[in-house]
């Protein structure tokens, strides 16, 4: 049964299917509806949007366009860095951790103009249903959810594009053929500064290869340039602060190793992966400026994070970056385990020397003033500060346990 609302922000792109949820809200629910449109830097104008929204009788000052590429960066790729979360081995988690920052500001958006209700486009069968949802009722628990696509029945393309011709609304030339049918996209495509995925149709066979052009950031390793690159990016507080040198803000800062993996062919990976609604999805991904971030945070972490801290992020990495996976960005126990992680990044600051090759992110300097890397300790020339002959008590004992038991099976 519906609810009563009278205003309801909507996540609005300005493509066909949230072009449509506007359409169909107004008349379903016959709501007013305020649009928020998010740049993310995912490389598409943002401001098409206003004019669209415009079209489809939305007031001026119903329309929210908002530029939050440095808030997601800090607040939300960075932190999720500091504890070089990876889902399932590969997933560099690139759409997971934008949905917390949209659901965020359309709460915000509400509160500001008084709206009872909140909506997005994504589907019943996806992770994204549960990242908004769980975004929205984590930070406003009275809020009303709408989610178009488990209530009404336009479940085709085919409909989809009846119901906008049937309601007026613009169809992009990209929808349809010359002759005005319905045209398959080859690929649903989600973007934003850390990433770019690809799922559907074609990929839908595990055992298909992607196609060369379905790749639309990087250049593939063949194409990339035959000389290496080295490059330096400096840490402070377990956030890179600048490269090669120059002070960067976060945005600029990852955009700049976006270019430098985009010519270089790297962070391309090809997965299947479990999907928290419990069905398995194969996706491809471009994520070049994290996979170089990644290699390089772990290089300064290891000469300034001590073992047990080190080995105990690892730990708990896995568990980390499935809350993320799973839409539990706002949840106290990822807040609790980002307090932990935190923590462990106070002294970690200093440069890293990288060398990128044809896909690859190699890893050939790291340099810290907090290092705890001793020479004098680990050199295999002679030292005054470690007396070898302590290791035969240190082993005795570790090894007793052994020792004891063998002796008593042995009896």
């Amino acid at each position: 049964m519906k609810k009563n609302v009278k205003k309801v922000v909507l996540a609005y792109s300005g493509g066909l299917d949230t072009s449509i949820i506007l359409k169909w809200l107004q008349d379903e629910y016959n709501a007013e509806v305020i649009t928020f449109t998010a740049d993310l830097g995912q490389g598409e104008e943002v401001e098409p949007a206003r004019q669209k929204a415009l079209n489809m009788g939305i007031k001026p000052e119903n329309i929210f366009i908002l530029d939050i590429k440095e808030e997601f960066v800090r607040d939300f790729v960075f932190p999720m860095f500091r504890a070089n979360a990876i889902y399932e081995g590969e997933y560099l988690l690139g759409t997971s951790i934008a949905r917390p920052l949209i659901a965020k500001k359309q709460i915000e958006i509400a509160e500001k103009m008084g709206a009872d209700a909140v909506s997005h486009g994504a589907t019943g069968k996806g992770n994204d249903q549960v990242r908004f949802e769980l975004g929205y009722l984590g930070l406003n628990p009275d809020i009303t959810v709408i989610a178009p696509w488990r209530e009404w029945d336009l479940n085709s393309r085919e409909k989809l594009l009846a119901y906008a011709k049937e309601h007026g609304i613009e169809i992009s030339q990209k929808h349809i053929d010359e002759n005005g049918n319905p045209k398959i996209s080859p690929y649903s495509m989600d973007a934003n500064l850390l990433h770019i995925s690809y799922e559907g149709l074609h990929l839908e066979d595990p055992n298909a290869e992607p196609e060369d052009s379905m790749w639309l950031w990087t250049n593939s390793p063949e194409e990339a340039p035959d000389e290496s690159e080295y490059i330096t990016i400096s840490y402070k507080n377990g956030d890179p602060v600048a490269i090669n040198g120059e002070q960067m803000s976060p945005a600029t800062l990852l955009k700049t190793l976006n270019d430098y993996g985009n010519k270089h062919g790297i962070g391309r990976i090809d997965i299947v992966e479990n999907r928290y609604v419990g069905m398995k999805a194969r996706g491809c991904y471009e994520t070049p400026g994290g996979t170089i971030m990644l290699k390089a945070h772990r290089a300064i972490e290891s000469i300034t994070v001590d073992r047990e801290a080190a080995h105990l992020k690892d730990e708990i990495m896995p568990k980390y970056a499935s809350l993320i996976y799973n839409g539990m960005w706002f949840s106290p126990e990822r807040e609790a385990l980002q307090a932990l992680i935190d923590n462990t990044q106070k002294h970690v600051e200093g440069d890293v020397r990288l060398k990128l090759y044809k896909g690859n992110v190699i890893v050939v300097g790291r340099t810290s003033p907090t290092t705890l890397f001793s020479e004098a300790h680990s050199t295999f020339e002679a030292d005054d500060v470690y007396n070898q002959k302590d290791a035969e008590g240190f082993i005795k004992l570790n090894a007793l346990r052994f020792i004891i038991e063998g002796k008593a099976r042995n009896n």
